[in-house]
């Protein structure tokens, strides 16, 4: 903050509102969910919803009808990524929603071996 020369204060940092949100918690590392991470909400949670922020609120309702990655959830409400995880950590943490991690990423793959078949189909069916 710094002062104007009509005495009055000012906010210059646009965080003030973002930590109020995140309650000012960190992400715990347990909770370290990637933009693809499905979220929903559970079924039986209505009355835990009602005693939450209206920035959680918002997110229940867009994950109410079905799953929605993390980055989905964050473009809708317009809340920085981190914020979102944050938010969802602790709903989690309430059992309030479901989460569904990414498929891992396959190994990788023997080129020969798909080479070989490859040629083999080629041979085949002819091509």
């Amino acid at each position: 903050m710094r002062e104007d020369p009509d005495g009055e204060l000012e906010l210059t940092s646009a965080l003030v509102p973002l930590f109020v949100i995140a309650k000012g918690r960190a992400l715990p590392a347990e909770n370290e969910y990637e933009h693809t991470t499905l979220v929903t909400a559970r079924d039986d949670t209505s009355a835990a919803a009602r005693t939450l922020s209206p920035e959680a609120r918002t997110v229940m309702d867009l994950i109410a009808d079905g799953f929605l990655s993390v980055a989905e959830v964050s473009g809708y409400t317009r809340l920085p990524l981190g914020i979102v995880r944050i938010l969802l950590a602790q709903m989690a943490e309430d059992g309030l929603i479901f989460v569904r991690n990414p498929a891992p990423r396959a190994e990788q793959v023997d080129r020969e071996l798909l080479n070989a078949v490859l040629d083999g189909l080629k041979t085949r069916f002819g091509a």
